[in-house]
């Protein structure tokens, strides 16, 4: 479809209004998935510490973060989402989240690699309860107009996550050791699980449109519904590349600072928490008010808003690695890093393709699809995000070492950054058919 008749594909239309009570269940969620990314992407600021310890590779390291998480989360996931489109989502969120914050207390008590790897297994099978039968749950409260927002807020939780996991793992373990952070984190979800189960009430299924709940499909034949839409595929693919960008360095760029900064834990926690999570959950919020608001003119901004804001977010991430280590400015008495400056608005653009491409992946699915649809999106995101990114920069970075020292991680994350630009081209190409796959559920 030219870009000329835009006017010709609309957004979606208004759905019943949003009562107190749906903004309440989406808050509870937001607090799920901060436990949920807390317990994930604490490892990250422990990295050194678990290699000086058990005399650990980077490869090693990224094996950790990377395969043995994603792996076990990703084949958990699908099975999980086919329950939670047939079951009680809030149950089967509330269930999870037990066993992964008792798992993430576990880690804590490792005395070996292989009890920490085995540990963080576990956390990874039972974190698959977490996004995807919420997501499918919070569809039926906010409708096809306000969805992106919502999941963007959604997404805010995962976002505020990685900032507590950096600043209070940071704090933790520089005054107490890293085995206390996994309890920090973990004692406290375990008493959340039972808040969420007393009070979040199960949703009717189509809900916030209007559509019937009912199907008999197997798992195969939706899989196969959805693998059908273009638009579909293009976005799962967009949501990889970003993803295998955006956990690479996620994960990688404390130990960076470490490294090439000589910077102590906590005040990498402190500045990562700023410069990232804190500006990534603004961008998210910012990303999925604008798909909203540009998408009630035309469907497929919620596909070019992404892909356009992470090709603006490229030389900014490049300019924080490659910044001088030894150039700073003075503010107010103290010496700040500009890298950590130019790190902001990368940080808030990369978080604007969360909400829309939740939204729409939630969209194009019908009722009693949603929690598989979206575990489709978190399997192939995972594997190459969480999977492959971390794991990529540190063989990448193993590789680089002998020719580049300490600075081999920063080109490490500069070639992976470029992931990029290959989500940006599946947004675009997702656009294309968007307006009409988001038709086919209604057929």
């Amino acid at each position: 479809m030219s870009l000329l008749r835009a006017s010709q594909v609309p957004g979606p239309t208004p759905g019943p209004r949003i009562d107190r009570y749906a903004w309440y269940v989406l808050g509870v969620f937001v607090v799920v998935t901060t436990f949920n990314t807390a317990d994930r992407y604490i490892l990250s600021i422990l990295l050194p510490d678990i290699k000086r310890e058990f005399g650990l590779s980077d490869a090693m390291l990224g094996f950790l973060v990377g395969p043995a998480f994603a792996v076990f989360h990703t084949l958990a996931g699908l099975p999980i989402a086919r329950w939670a489109d047939r079951g009680v989502r809030r149950s089967i969120v509330a269930g999870g989240l037990f066993l992964w914050s008792a798992f993430t207390a576990l880690c804590g008590l490792a005395q070996t690699f292989w009890q920490l790897l085995l540990s963080r297994m576990g956390v990874a099978v039972c974190e698959a309860a977490g996004a995807a039968p919420a997501q499918s749950l919070l569809a039926d409260y906010f409708p096809p107009e306000r969805r992106a927002t919502a999941m963007a807020v959604f997404g805010t939780g995962g976002i505020v996550g990685m900032g507590l996991g950096l600043v209070v793992g940071g704090y933790v373990t520089q005054h107490f050791g890293w085995r206390y952070a996994f309890f920090v984190f973990g004692l406290p979800g375990m008493a959340l699980a039972f808040v969420l189960r007393a009070t979040v009430r199960e949703p009717v299924r189509g809900r916030s449109e209007g559509l019937a709940a009912g199907g008999s499909e197997s798992a195969l034949q939706v899989v196969r519904f959805l693998v059908r839409l273009p638009a579909y595929r293009h976005i799962v693919l967009a949501a990889s590349f970003h993803a295998f960008a955006g956990y690479g360095a996620g994960i990688w760029y404390p130990t960076f600072l470490v490294r090439v900064y000589e910077m102590d834990r906590f005040e990498v926690g402190t500045v990562m928490m700023l410069a990232g999570p804190l500006m990534s959950a603004i961008g998210a919020l910012a990303g999925g008010r604008l798909a909203d608001g540009l998408g009630s003119r035309d469907v497929r901004w919620y596909m070019w808003l992404p892909g356009a804001a992470a090709l603006a977010a490229l030389p900014f991430a490049a300019g924080f690695l490659l910044w001088p280590e030894d150039v700073a400015l003075e503010v107010g008495g103290r010496q700040v890093l500009p890298a950590l400056l130019i790190l902001c608005p990368a940080s808030m653009l990369g978080g604007f393709w969360s909400g829309p491409t939740i939204a729409m992946v939630l969209g194009l699915a019908k009722p009693h699809m949603r929690a598989l649809s979206a575990a489709l999106l978190l399997m192939t995101y995972n594997l190459m995000g969480l999977g492959l990114g971390p794991y990529f920069v540190g063989l990448l970075s193993d590789g680089l070492e002998p020719r580049f020292g300490v600075d081999a991680v920063r080109y490490a994350l500069l070639v992976v950054a470029l992931a990029h630009v290959a989500g940006s081209l599946h947004n675009a190409l997702a656009a294309r058919t968007l307006a009409a796959d988001l038709r086919a559920k209604e057929v």
